[in-house]
């Protein structure tokens, strides 16, 4: 088993200087104040990778860390992968890292709400489930996985929900896939269906995030435009903006992909419901792609990643299709 630190809220001591909390533990003290793993019969591999916060980790952190760990998959003799990092940043880190990754063995993600100066901190607990989680032989071909709180989410569906809950992560369109108990994985559901994982960058993206609010005059947009290679918008309820965003959005989707997601982040974009100036069949029409059920932050990730692997619009349409499908 491989253990890469990255950081984050379950490494955080105090700093003198600040008074506050900052990432400081290093993967070996990580594992320390887990005793149980002693006694598990899990032999693990230690990756002191990166001591960031989670809101400081970028995109070349991720790309450089599934590399090393392709690689360290490639070598043999490891059954799966724990990541250990900030919540802030969880959900996206899971999911691209899932988008990339087409090894057998699973990666785990995991971190901690309370860091290890509170009290009941929960960083040792999620350590040793996820470790659990990562050396059961049910959970191989399942991608990239987070556990929190004795629960086993897929990439896709988890969400941060709460800011300071032990119990922040839960997975409101599906729920959790299994649980740890005794030890052990209980699954409680079938493995995620995955899609084709993608290719290496051969290029420098940038992709924004528009998030769309009452009143929104538009004028905002107009900064995005020769500034992006791609827009996500995070449009009202099942992919809806203000009337006077619609041409602006037409313009930019004529030259850009320009995907329509939806700011709740739970239930999907629709396509044909509605048709008034401004609703989903409209900005379909128009050239938007839509997101599905992907919340604002994967669509931005898969269409980063689509771009930054040089695909095409027709590439780019037949992936989110494939993805949402």
């Amino acid at each position: 088993m491989a253990v890469y630190s990255l950081g984050g809220t379950i490494a955080m001591t105090t700093d003198p200087t600040t008074g506050g909390v900052v990432p400081a533990l290093s993967a070996h003290e990580l594992l320390a104040a887990v005793p149980a793993l002693e006694t598990s019969g899990i032999s693990l591999q230690v990756r002191d990778f990166r001591r960031l916060p989670g809101a400081s980790l970028s995109f070349q952190d991720l790309t450089e860390l599934s590399g090393a760990i392709k690689a360290e998959l490639d070598a043999g003799g490891v059954d799966g992968v724990v990541v250990t990092q900030g919540t802030d940043t969880i959900e996206e880190t899971a999911f691209l890292l899932d988008l990339h990754h087409d090894r057998e063995q699973p990666i785990i993600v995991t971190g901690a709400m309370r860091n290890p100066t509170l009290a009941g901190p929960d960083g040792p607990a999620n350590l040793h489930a996820a470790v659990i989680a990562a050396a059961d032989p049910g959970l191989r071909n399942g991608g990239c996985l987070v556990v929190l709180g004795d629960e086993i989410h897929t990439a896709r569906s988890v969400r941060k929900s709460h800011t300071t809950s032990p119990a922040a992560f839960a997975s409101p369109s599906a729920g959790p896939i299994g649980r740890i108990a005794e030890g052990r994985v209980r699954m409680t559901t079938a493995l995620p269906h995955r899609s084709h994982p993608l290719a290496e960058a051969v290029r420098a993206a940038r992709v924004g995030l528009y998030t769309v609010t009452l009143g929104d005059d538009g004028a905002l947009l107009d900064l995005w435009d020769g500034n992006c290679d791609g827009l996500v918008v995070a449009a009202f309820g099942v992919g809806h903006v203000p009337e006077c965003l619609v041409e602006g959005l037409g313009k930019l989707a004529a030259h850009i992909p320009v995907v329509l997601a939806s700011r709740i982040g739970n239930g999907p974009v629709l396509t044909a419901t509605y048709g008034f100036p401004g609703s989903e069949k409209d900005l379909l029409a128009r050239g938007l792609i839509g997101a599905g059920d992907l919340s604002p932050y994967q669509a931005r990730l898969l269409l980063h990643g689509l771009i930054a692997q040089g695909a095409d619009r027709a590439s780019i349409l037949e992936a989110f299709a494939t993805a949402t499908d």
